[in-house]
């Protein structure tokens, strides 16, 4: 069995599943399945469920979804947090930086008061850093990201309300 691409050592590439995840985050589809060697995976978004479907025993299909259940379910409160009318989203996918150079002071922290256009952090993709600025002035009462973080396009990075 180790000459199928999605296993390796007769267990299923978890690796594999989570690209197949983040492709799904990033393209902000409903599901996404692929097919090789007769090894079919699917990732459905509606349910962060993995549904693995291949001719083989079915022990090793429920060891693949626990697996990567807690991969899927970790994002929960960002996923929330998406819709909140007070979000500011990553424009692209990248690395967020909160400060301009390591030892400077961070661009924003809980409790400031921003105006419209105010750096909030950088999102750093293809070694170009990208400014994210407040859409409109208020008060930043959370920041959803960690300096350096690896982010998705879309996902929720500072809320102000």
């Amino acid at each position: 069995m180790a000459d199928k691409p999605s296993e390796k050592n007769g267990k299923f590439d978890t690796g594999l599943i989570r690209e197949l995840a983040a492709i799904l985050r990033e393209a902000d589809l409903g599901e996404i399945e692929v097919e090789q060697s007769g090894v079919r995976i699917k990732v459905a978004k509606a349910k962060q469920a993995v549904t693995v479907s291949a001719p083989i025993a079915a022990a090793p299909v429920a060891a693949v979804a626990s697996a990567a259940a807690p991969a899927a379910a970790a994002p929960a409160t960002k996923a929330s947090l998406r819709d909140h009318p007070g979000a500011v989203k990553s424009p692209m996918v990248g690395t967020v930086y909160l400060q301009a150079e390591e030892g400077a002071p961070r661009f924003i922290k809980v409790g400031d008061t921003v105006n419209a256009g105010a750096t909030l952090c950088l999102v750093e993709a293809m070694k170009t850093f990208n400014p994210v600025t407040a859409p409109r002035a208020g008060k930043i009462t959370q920041i959803l990201i960690d300096n350096q973080q690896p982010v998705e396009f879309g996902e929720p990075l500072v809320i102000i309300e």
